[in-house]
Parts: structure tokens; sequence; C-alpha cells
């Protein structure tokens, strides 16, 4: 069956559609002549800014499950992309506003999935489940140890999703979960404001800003492993279709970048040069953070199809078009 013919006709459900993930796999379900529904905690007018033409949306809070039991009824496949995205700093200081509301998201769109008897059903792990490693995080390691520290109670939020899946299919023979884990996600409609965002969309705002010197947290020579959206959406959509009841598969593009070659490489595509001040009193997390990709290959014929260079440029350019999306998401 190709993708097209999986997706056609079927009403999906893309809970978070209107995220730096979700905006791409509706354009992507949509071209697939899928029904597709929208819900997320943006405003109306964003949405309509970012979504094809065609797709229903609805702004729903779902840590209410009977907004949840509302959402997936009639649905035939449900992507869950909600996700409270945030820097370093939100791993520990911001642990409670992160955990509780994850918790009832993630726990109450899946039990409404499975009481609505949804098909499939596509839950979104985290690179910050794995324990600390210096070699590339193999999936059936996850439960070697506790997340790193900075990272432990967003990581433990992340498990306890795929546990969840797991045991509807131990007691009640519900196959339809399906389950990945990507890396650091970047690229168009992410959070540019400094405070808040990950580093790529970080760092571009503040080197268009002008900003100098440049401030980055650390010496420069942690490694993480970084996917562009777009790419990250192509493959989710295979994975639903291919890949096995709740058997994690990460989602990467297989090797460590230094936050070093991020900040040279986002310079040097916008031009810019500003003096880089490295904080060395600042968290980093892991020293390494690398996911491997081999049992997707294998699995899904997965394969990250843009350049961290490639990925950076596209960014640029969609913010550079767009940079008002940024102040009026959210309102």
């Amino acid at each position: 069956m190709s993708l097209v013919d999986f997706y056609k006709g079927k009403k999906v459900l893309v809970a978070g559609g209107t995220g730096t993930i979700g905006i791409p796999v509706v354009a992507r379900l949509m071209k697939c002549n899928a029904s597709v529904h929208i819900v997320s905690m943006d405003s109306e007018n964003y949405a309509r800014r970012v979504l094809p033409e065609g797709a229903n949306f609805d702004r729903l809070d779902l840590t209410k499950f009977d907004n949840c039991l509302t959402a997936t009824k009639g649905m035939d496949y449900v992507f869950n992309l909600v996700g409270i995205k945030g820097s370093v700093g939100i791993g520990q200081k911001k642990v409670a506003s992160y955990l509780i509301p994850m918790l009832w998201f993630q726990t109450n769109l899946m039990e409404a999935a499975f009481r609505n008897q949804v098909t499939r059903f596509l839950y979104i792990g985290s690179i910050c489940e794995y324990p600390r490693a210096e070699v590339p995080k193999r999936e059936d390691t996850v439960w070697d140890g506790m997340p790193m520290q900075n990272d432990r109670i967003p990581g433990l939020a992340k498990r306890i999703g795929e546990v969840q899946g797991e045991a509807y299919l131990l007691e009640h023979g519900w196959d339809a979960v399906r389950i990945v884990r990507p890396s650091n996600v970047y690229g168009p409609y992410d959070d540019f404001n400094p405070s808040t965002a990950q580093v790529i969309p970080a760092i571009i705002r503040r080197v268009m800003d002008g900003e100098n010197p440049l401030k980055v947290w650390g010496d420069g020579t942690v490694q993480r492993d970084f996917i562009y959206a777009e790419d990250l959406a192509d493959w989710l959509l295979t994975a639903l279709e291919k890949a096995p009841p709740c058997i994690p598969l990460n989602l990467g593009c297989g090797k460590g970048i230094s936050i070093r070659e991020v900040v040279e490489t986002v310079c040097a595509c916008m031009k810019s040069f500003p003096h880089i001040e490295w904080c060395l009193d600042k968290p980093t997390g892991d020293p390494v953070r690398i996911l491997s990709i081999e049992k997707a290959s294998e699995v899904i014929g997965f394969r990250p199809n843009v350049s961290l260079q490639e990925g950076i440029e596209k960014t640029i350019s969609w913010f550079r078009k767009h940079r008002e999306l940024a102040d009026l998401k959210g309102r």
C-alpha cells in the first residue's frame, strides 16, 4: 500500500497541529487527501495563518478528558504532537509547569483514542528519555538508567506515555500505538523567542537582531543530534503506517553536531560574524546526546534527507519572511 492510499479518505486528528512539527504533518496529510482535523491551544487567528485551506481547526484544551473524547470521536488515526518545548532551563526551573500538563495531555488523549477505537495512534517520545551515554543511544537502552538530571522529569513523563501504550496492548490487545523518539527538532514555525527557544532558533533570532557579543551557554563542545521539522514530518507519516505496535524508533541525524558548529553555521548562513562569548558557568545538559538510527533504517527505511546547513538556511529564509508570526503565535 502506498502512503497516499494509507491516508486517503481517512479522518486524521493532529493534536498540536499548529506547532513546528504539526504544520508540515498537516500539509502532507492533506496532500494524501486525508480529512484532517487539528486541535491546539494556539489562537484561531494564528491557526488560520499557518494551516492550509480546508483544514479543520478547533481550539481545545486537551488537558480536559471530555475535550479529548470529543476530538478523537470518529477518527481513524491520531497524531499526538502536543508538546511543551523549551530551552535547557525548563528541565530545572519549570518542571511542574512541564510535567503536570504533559501527563494530562498524553494520558487523556491516548485513553480517549482507545475508548473511541482509533486504529492508529502516533506517540512522540523524545531523546530526553535516555540516560547519559557517550555513544549513540539505542532504543533498548532507555531503561538502563535515569534520564540526565536536567531532563529527569521531562524524560520520565515521556517514558510514562510509552508505557501507557504498551499497557493497552498487553491488557486489551489494542495495537494502534506507534512510538517514535525524535532528536532535537528545528525549522519553520519554531519558537524564536530567545528566552524560551531551543538553541538553533534562539541563535538565529539573536544573530538577526545584531547581538554582539553573542553569548552562548557552555564552551561549544556539547554535541547534539538535530533533525529538520519537515524532514521529520515525512517520516512520521511513514512510521504510523509501517512501524510495529509499541516498538520505539529513533528519528534523528544519527551523528553528533557541536554547539560551536551550530553557532558558526548560523553566522555563516547569515553572513554575520559577531564575537562569540562562551558562558562557562551556564548549564548545558549532557555532554553528548546522539541517537542511533539503525533500527529505524531497518524497520521503515528511515534516512535523514536535510543536512544541518540546508535546514538552517531554510529556517533562516522562512524567519526573514514570516517574522511577524513569532509575535502572533499564542495570542
